[in-house]
């Protein structure tokens, strides 16, 4: 399925370009209570070693967060997430080679990154948690936003998909209102988010119709996700595999960008997969692929 193809370009040499290969975001949380790895990373020293590894590992870019959005999370003010963001994002900007996005819903917290140097905005709640700030504060800096698919609860109308449909018209409603250029815009379909396990498989069943509905590169994070320890009756550290095998789905489905926590086995999956797909034969050494 043929992916739609973006190039950005950020004022410190940055870029990032979305087309046919496949893009790995590699996570690094900085909180101390993450689903998977809550703790692990939250110091400066711990947080730069880990974003540099991610990096050779064959991240593209990096994906901050400092507050766990886990089911059954606590909540931090905008305040207490900013101040925890600040302890790591300058030293992690610094040393990453790559694009560097920010995991807040908070137009405050995400000002205070993007001023810092922050390139990507990546919002779990797709512009619509706020009164429009957030989606001002990203025009502002006219940088790409990635608008995730979330709700406050799992009831969904007869067709699910349509449901979805409906949340990403506003959302992108709401960033263009705010000034945000169409071709900055990324969408996400929140598998985890507002979704039961049989909802989330019928979402990635059904992937296809909102990538074939939407003029904009697709995020697609299911890294370690619950639906995948149900089927593979696994703890979060070991369905590293199972995540492979939904992002070959997604891969199929037209999926641009993978979020995950094992960035080594991902790019290396997807990039014979992308070797695969895009390998035309004729002569050609596939390992320019």
């Amino acid at each position: 399925m043929k992916r739609q193809h973006r190039l950005y370009e950020w004022k410190d040499g940055k870029k990032l370009e979305l087309g046919e290969r496949s893009l790995v975001m590699g996570i690094l949380n900085v909180t101390p209570d993450s689903f998977s790895d809550g703790g692990k990373w939250n110091s400066n020293t711990l947080a730069v070693s880990h974003a540099t590894d991610m990096i050779k590992d064959g991240a593209h870019l990096i994906d901050v967060g400092a507050e766990s959005t886990r089911p059954g999370h606590v909540a931090l003010t905008p305040e207490e997430e900013t101040k925890r963001l600040m302890q790591f994002l300058p030293d992690v900007l610094k040393v990453s080679m790559v694009p560097v996005s920010v995991d807040s819903y908070h137009y405050e917290t995400m000002e205070t990154a993007l001023k810092a140097g922050a390139h990507i905005v990546n919002d779990i709640w797709g512009f619509q948690y706020d009164d429009g700030s957030m989606a001002k504060t990203a025009a502002a800096f006219d940088v790409p936003v990635i608008l995730m698919h979330n709700q406050e609860t799992k009831v969904y109308g007869k067709d699910m998909m349509d449901d979805l449909k409906h949340f990403f018209d506003k959302s992108i409603e709401i960033a263009l209102s705010a000034g945000v250029r169409a071709e900055n815009i990324i969408l996400d379909p929140g598998i985890g988010f507002g979704k039961n396990a049989e909802q989330n498989m019928e979402i990635l069943k059904r992937l296809d119709e909102l990538t074939l509905a939407f003029p904009c590169p697709w995020l697609l994070g299911v890294s370690r996700k619950r639906f995948i320890g149900t089927i593979l009756g696994t703890d979060a550290d070991e369905r590293d595999e199972g995540t492979a095998a939904v992002n070959l789905w997604g891969a199929e489905k037209g999926c641009s960008i993978y979020r995950v926590h094992d960035v080594k086995t991902t790019a290396r999956e997807l990039a014979v997969w992308d070797a695969l797909r895009l390998f035309q034969g004729k002569g050609e050494s596939y390992g320019s692929y």
